[in-house]
């Protein structure tokens, strides 16, 4: 049963890490990504689809991503998905395929996307301390029901307390290249 909790928290630990890395390709950094775009809801024909179900990307520049539906027809939904979602970008439509242009960032705006980037990554702090506190509730559990023995517990809580710094420490080497990213000029 041990194994099962400790497993079960080192999977919930590493789903939390993938949602802050998911959350930091969400924030731009002037630099053209589909991951911004690609889990938009698009209405489509009545239905909340992702955008990336819908269209493929390219970025044959920079600061240009092209959005090339597979049905023609669902380029004003897409627009107006795009323009709903208040990413401060304005799609142009030539028919064929939507281009989204990113304008180089101000100094102002950047230092906003680091604080946002920061609240995230202490959003996931907590994430990963609540798994903690979750995998001792369970062990305390046991020592209860199964008669886990105090040493044991005490070992098992040292490890808890050590795999959870290690993941607080991937968070911080996360932020800290993403606020690098951002603060490029």
């Amino acid at each position: 049963m041990v194994d099962l909790v400790m497993d079960d928290t080192r999977e919930r630990m590493a789903k939390a890490i993938e949602h802050v890395r998911v959350e930091f390709a969400n924030v731009r950094t002037g630099r053209a990504s589909p991951a911004l775009v690609e889990n938009l809801l698009v209405d489509y024909y009545g239905a909340e689809t992702p955008l990336k179900q819908l269209a493929n990307f390219s970025v044959p520049e920079p600061r240009l991503l092209v959005v090339s539906p597979f049905d023609k027809g669902a380029m004003a939904m897409i627009e107006k998905a795009i323009v709903n979602a208040d990413l401060g970008l304005n799609p142009s439509n030539d028919g064929v395929v939507i281009r989204l242009g990113f304008p180089a960032l101000t100094e102002e705006r950047r230092k906003s996307f680091v604080k946002i980037v920061r609240t995230k990554a202490e959003e996931g702090k907590v994430a990963l301390r609540g798994v903690r506190r979750h995998a001792r509730q369970e062990l305390e559990n046991l020592e209860k029901e199964q008669g886990l023995s105090k040493d044991d517990l005490e070992r098992l809580e040292k490890v808890l307390d050590k795999m959870t710094q290690d993941e607080v420490a991937v968070v911080d080497a996360l932020l800290s290249h993403k606020e690098h990213e951002l603060l490029e000029v």
